[in-house]
């Protein structure tokens, strides 16, 4: 599967970490930290590996059993969120997180641009039903 956003929030994090241990980051310049704390990735990463078993469970499966897939993530996701304020995910990360959804999905081999055509979405439209993030 393609690389989880986590993975790269996990690399930005120890990556600032690094610069500001040999003193090429100034203390008030380090937000990588704050934004990605531990108890976020982790919740994160089980929600996404919950996603993940669920999509390798599936098969031969219906729009229906895709979109409830699909439902369930976003709402696990919206939990993440809520927990945290509603400010979990920024732009950038809400980005990230739907581009991992449609990734996963069609390298299940689930077409996901003729999916959504069929129930009158644009692609990029696959979460919006459910999504609070």
């Amino acid at each position: 599967m393609d690389e989880r956003p986590t993975t790269s929030w996990r690399r930005g994090v120890a990556e600032e970490a690094e610069k500001l241990a040999a003193g090429t980051l100034e203390p008030g310049c380090v937000c990588m930290a704050a934004l990605f704390p531990d108890e976020l990735l982790v919740a994160t990463d089980t929600v996404l590996d919950t996603f993940e078993a669920e999509l390798l469970a599936l098969t031969k499966a219906d729009d229906a059993q895709i979109f409830a897939v699909v439902e369930r993530v976003v709402l696990a996701l919206n939990a993440v969120n809520d927990a945290r304020n509603g400010c979990a995910f920024e732009t950038g990360e809400r980005e990230e997180l739907c581009a991992y959804i449609d990734e996963a999905l069609t390298e299940r081999g689930f077409d996901v641009v003729a999916m959504t055509a069929r129930h009158g979405l644009g692609r990029y439209e696959l979460t919006d039903k459910w999504r609070t993030w």
